[in-house]
């Protein structure tokens, strides 16, 4: 049997090195993004690309059943929604903060359910794999929004995992520091912010979506099938180590 999967905000950086390496990997691939162009400019005409929104039931509900009118049943979701809303605690605005909890938090909890759900009506196992960030694991400066989504977000895969696990639903997050990205330019567009971005981690640099987009496949393989509830740290040794002081 083909094996399928769902990659969302499969037009950003990390969701293209998803893709591409599920593809590599034999995979059949249903990309999803708000906006088709996206998917468009990222893929070509390859894959099943839906236009949808994550963060709602109705476009979460559109993902699956469009998917089933192609005969497409994911049993694998790579879900890579996601923004960076930085600001301290008092001078975030409520449009950033509702962006970022939708972004990070309401489209995981939406597509997963939607996910488990459908393979729940088709009496199928599945895995699944969210992206959380260094910052919901140890207080990062600026980064209380994102935190607060986040830790939902970690939350979110531990209930879940303990939930359908019986279902043989393995449910799992990858939790990266900062990666050179499309969505993080702004952090590090000169030359000098990149050197003292990469001066934070243990073992300094700036992460790859390559190398946290290996783990996630990973994650979604049938070699990782004893693992889940679990939160995978990518993260050059911040959240658990401090840094030699020079």
């Amino acid at each position: 049997m083909q094996k399928t999967a769902l990659v969302t905000g499969a037009a950003g950086g990390l969701g293209r090195a998803v893709v591409e390496k599920l593809a590599g990997a034999g995979w059949d691939l249903v990309v999803v993004s708000r906006q088709a162009s996206h998917l468009s400019d990222a893929f070509g005409q390859r894959f099943l690309q839906i236009e949808a929104d994550c963060s709602s039931v109705e476009g979460v509900r559109q993902i699956f059943r469009i998917a089933k009118a192609q005969e497409m049943i994911p049993t694998a979701l790579a879900h890579c929604v996601g923004n960076i809303r930085l600001s301290p605690l008092h001078r975030m605005s409520e449009a950033d903060l509702s962006d970022g909890l939708s972004a990070n938090l309401i489209s995981a909890f939406h597509t997963l359910a939607g996910f488990v759900g459908n393979l729940r009506d088709l009496r199928v196992p599945g895995a699944a794999v969210l992206v959380s960030s260094v910052a919901a694991q140890i207080g990062t400066p600026n980064h209380e929004a994102i935190a607060a989504a986040k830790g939902g977000l970690e939350g979110l895969v531990r209930g879940a995992a303990a939930t359908y696990a019986a279902a043989g639903i393995r449910i799992n997050a990858v939790a990266p520091g900062l990666m050179d990205t499309p969505a993080a330019a702004g952090l590090i567009g000169s030359q000098m912010a990149r050197e003292a971005a990469g001066r934070q981690y243990p073992l300094p640099g700036i992460g790859s979506p390559d190398e946290l987009a290996e783990l996630m496949v990973w994650l979604l393989s049938e070699t990782a099938a004893r693992v889940t509830g679990q939160i995978w740290a990518l993260d050059g040794g911040f959240s658990s180590i401090r840094p030699l002081v020079k």
